[in-house]
């Protein structure tokens, strides 16, 4: 059955509300799904189901949640476009000193295609051949801004969404799961979507991410099928032969974070809970639901608990949502913006005492239930 269709109101470009609602929307449900899905990454779905029992929450530390990269990219590319609204050269060479002063900071759990990228753009290579061969799902985590940003821009949206895509990762799947992301949020913001669409123009936009992609295509069949049966999204998982979680590589994780949108995509809570309980990868796949869901129903639809437990700083939700001001701001203007500025002499304190917080859990998973 087709889902039903949702109220489109074609957005006004000068409605700065509209904007600001959907990009703190965006990012905050960005940092939420990240951070509520960090203490389970790399857990099966079983031993998820066993190790946490009941609705999700924030269970890094004392009932609070951290940010994780996925996050930490999507500020990033957010900074990016502030500086260089209508350059995407110059977007590239920002985002590339980000990512390099980034690594400076010793993050934990750095991505092995990401850090070959940095090491590279360290040693000279511009950002058009920094990147590395890998499908992994570095683009997708940080790429949803950018399509939020240029949704009524299409050719800007695909040359920015390709240059932040090479800059770690050469691969044709990993531009074209980064595209499917991109397309979805350009699609909630420029449509309006306050809940899941229709599932026609939802299978064609997928369908034309990866037009002569067999892969893919026979990925959108599968998304086809599960939604015309009505399958959940773990039922979806299972028939990836995902039944252990999603993994690390964008065909998995692209596929099952746009099904739980579309499923889920009014209820933010249900659209991540679904995504989370499939176990794997959940703080990136948690990121890019959470920014989809979030972009869809704003940043009040995204429950309080969630978002007052994640405790950070200095990248913190205030920051987050002070970027989506300024985007706000320029995405209407197209007059380029300073950088939000925040703490950064303070990361390394930071990701030191978020290392130890890891490496605590990392013990805890050695004790049952198993």
């Amino acid at each position: 059955m087709v889902a039903p269709s949702p109220t489109v109101v074609r957005e006004h470009p000068g409605d700065t509300v509209e904007w600001t609602w959907r990009l703190r929307g965006l990012l905050v449900g960005t940092a939420v799904g990240d951070a509520l899905g960090l203490p389970a990454e790399g857990l099966s779905r079983q031993r998820v189901h066993r190790l946490y029992r009941g609705r999700w929450r924030h269970r890094l530390l004392f009932g609070r949640g951290m940010i994780s990269d996925d996050t930490e990219h999507t500020l990033f590319v957010a900074q990016s476009l502030l500086r260089h609204p209508d350059t995407p050269d110059r977007f590239a060479r920002r985002l590339g000193w980000c990512l390099r002063g980034w690594l400076l900071t010793l993050p934990a759990g750095i991505g092995f295609a990401t850090l070959r990228a940095i090491l590279k753009l360290w040693l000279g290579f511009p950002p058009s051949h920094s990147g590395v061969w890998s499908a992994g799902n570095g683009p997708a985590m940080r790429v949803a801004i950018i399509g939020a940003f240029f949704a009524h821009h299409p050719d800007q949206r695909a040359t920015y969404v390709a240059a932040s895509t090479r800059i770690t990762h050469t691969d044709p799947k990993a531009l074209t799961g980064a595209a499917a992301i991109a397309e979805l949020a350009a699609w909630i913001v420029r449509d309006r979507l306050t809940q899941h669409p229709p599932l026609e123009p939802f299978l064609a936009l997928l369908r034309a991410c990866g037009p002569d992609d067999r892969d893919w295509q026979a990925l959108t069949d599968a998304i086809e099928h599960a939604a015309r049966a009505h399958q959940t999204v773990a039922e979806l998982a299972e028939r990836l032969g995902l039944e252990k979680g999603v993994t690390g590589y964008i065909y998995h994780t692209v596929p099952i974070a746009a099904y739980a949108w579309f499923r889920h995509g009014g209820d933010y809570q249900h659209a991540l809970t679904a995504v989370l309980d499939c176990g794997g990868d959940t703080d990136t796949v948690g990121a890019i639901v959470g920014a989809l869901a979030g972009a869809t129903v704003g940043e009040a639809g995204i429950p309080e608990a969630w978002r007052t437990g994640v405790a950070d700083w200095p990248r913190s939700l205030r920051i987050l949502e002070m970027l989506a001001d300024r985007l706000a701001a320029v995405a209407l203007t197209h007059q380029p913006a300073s950088a939000v500025r925040y703490g950064w002499p303070a990361l390394p304190v930071r990701n030191l005492a978020f290392l130890l917080i890891v490496l605590g859990h990392g013990f805890r998973r050695l004790l049952p239930p198993y």
